[in-house]
């Protein structure tokens, strides 16, 4: 009897690379600093990425996170959000 096929590899573009997860994760963490940090300075920039992905479980790559780092606080501050 054959072993039958995981789900998740019968799905298209069922075979992901190994590390996706944790990309998406670094992703989510950017797109969340880059609304919270964005024109602040790049060292309070790398310590706002560090904190939030150590909380998903992410092991940060230091010069990685220099780069995001750099290009987020080198973006305007976005006015407040008066409603």
């Amino acid at each position: 009897m054959q072993p039958l096929a995981s789900i998740s590899s019968l799905a298209p573009g069922g075979q992901r690379a190994a590390g996706w997860q944790a990309q998406l994760r670094v992703d989510f963490v950017v797109n969340q600093v880059t609304q919270t940090h964005r024109g602040q300075t790049e060292d309070q920039v790398k310590k706002a990425l560090n904190e939030q992905l150590r909380v998903y479980g992410v092991v940060p790559n230091q010069k990685q996170m220099a780069i995001y780092a750099q290009a987020i606080s080198a973006l305007p501050q976005l006015p407040p959000n008066n409603r």
